[in-house]
């Protein structure tokens, strides 16, 4: 691949980068787990040409997905998404509840949860509408394009100890997770004035113990646009359901039915050939070119390194394969690392470029280790949700 100045801004610019971004954060931190030398890293963020704005207020931002480098998204190259303002928390003041349907109500502080057994994972979190700007005709929703995912690994609590402490009871369904951002939809159907941005997860689910309640990212506290003090991480589900800035959490007896479960972040799902609207839960298996991008031009008759990521949210991926031909034959790309739980898993794949210029296009396809494969178009049913369709990316071979 490509690594000069020339290649890399003339890139940038065809991706439309130099619109809405905001600056890399002087003097940002190194995580622990980096293994490169801090002059290396600090190299790297130098490069970084920023965050896409999709939207000011709330502030939603998209990572340049082109600029992919390593497994591990750094904290300020982590896209951001919010549904409300950002809330601004104090951390003396902060305490979680845990309650509902339990033997006792407890709430701890912040200093509490820090003691408490911790606990690594290191999980993709991508927006549920990924991948939106690519669906036609246009539609409503922000118009995320390859950016609205990231990698990390979060430290923090498993949420099953904090539920243990509380003693859940008999009967209980549904674990529900409240964040302190709140607002009123504006939309139809309209909310009933101010509400809090919740989402459940299955008691099963909530019980696992890499479903964590995380108050580090990288090694580093949580800024506030990424939950300070504390937010869920819940892996292999999509990001939705790792709920920010945490401050309650409920055991419900009856399945949560809230505005972001049923209306919002939900999809119609056949059950005896009914269509019924049903929450989106489990990330898709996906993959997406990081370079070439869109439109790149590619010298002919040149080795050319395609690279990119594929993830999947319940299995470890079996294979990436690359198409150069719109998809009439498939090449094994090169997985890159051992495959981890949870994380997206980037790959390579030496292109031999035709020596005959024009326009091609480039595909990516993952199949992951339950056999299922990226399909080449979107479900309708989905809604604008679970974007994983094979999406080409034509560069002009000159």
């Amino acid at each position: 691949m490509k690594n000069d100045k020339t290649s890399q801004n003339y890139t940038l610019n065809r991706r439309n980068f130099v619109t809405g971004i905001i600056p890399v954060i002087a003097g940002a931190t190194i995580p622990s787990w980096a293994s490169a030398k801090e002059s290396q890293q600090t190299r790297e963020d130098n490069d970084f040409p920023g965050l896409i704005t999709r939207e000011k207020k709330p502030l939603n931002m998209e990572f340049p997905f082109p600029t992919l480098k390593n497994r591990i998204t750094p904290n300020n190259q982590f896209f951001i998404r919010s549904h409300f303002n950002i809330p601004n928390i104090d951390a003396a003041n902060w305490e979680l509840e845990i309650g509902g349907n339990t033997n006792r109500v407890i709430k701890i502080n912040l200093s509490e949860l820090k003691k408490l057994p911790a606990k690594k994972v290191m999980a993709t979190i991508e927006c549920a509408g990924n991948g939106r700007a690519n669906l036609a005709p246009k539609v409503k929703g922000l118009g995320w394009e390859q950016g609205g995912i990231s990698n990390a690994e979060w430290t923090g609590v498993p949420l099953s100890v904090l539920l243990k402490k509380a003693g859940i009871k008999v009967g209980t369904v549904d674990i529900i997770l409240e964040g302190n951002d709140e607002g009123m939809i504006t939309e139809e159907p309209k909310s009933p004035g101010k509400i809090k941005f919740a989402r459940s997860i299955p008691l099963n689910i909530a019980m696992q113990d890499h479903i964590i309640i995380a108050y580090e990212m990288n090694g580093k506290p949580l800024s506030a646009e990424h939950g300070f003090p504390a937010r869920a991480i819940i892996p292999g589900w999509y990001g939705m359901a790792s709920v920010k800035w945490l401050m309650k959490i409920t055991a419900s007896e009856k399945p949560f039915d809230g505005y972001w479960q049923t209306i919002e972040y939900a999809y119609w799902k056949r059950v005896e050939g009914l269509p019924t609207l049903t929450p989106v839960t489990t990330t898709l298996v996906k993959s997406e070119i990081s370079r070439p991008v869109l439109f790149e031009a590619v010298p002919a008759g040149k080795p050319y390194q395609v690279r990119g990521a594929g993830w999947s949210g319940d299995s470890n991926l079996s294979k990436v394969e690359i198409s150069t031909d719109k998809g009439n034959s498939w090449q094994p790309a090169k997985l890159i690392g051992p495959a981890i739980p949870f994380a997206w898993q980037l790959f390579e794949f030496e292109w031999v470029v035709p020596a005959k210029t024009g326009r091609y296009s480039l595909m990516a396809r993952a199949t992951d280790q339950n056999g299922k494969t990226q399909p080449m178009e979107h479900d309708l049913d989905r809604r604008t949700y679970m974007v994983n369709f094979i999406s080409p990316i034509d560069v002009d071979v000159i």
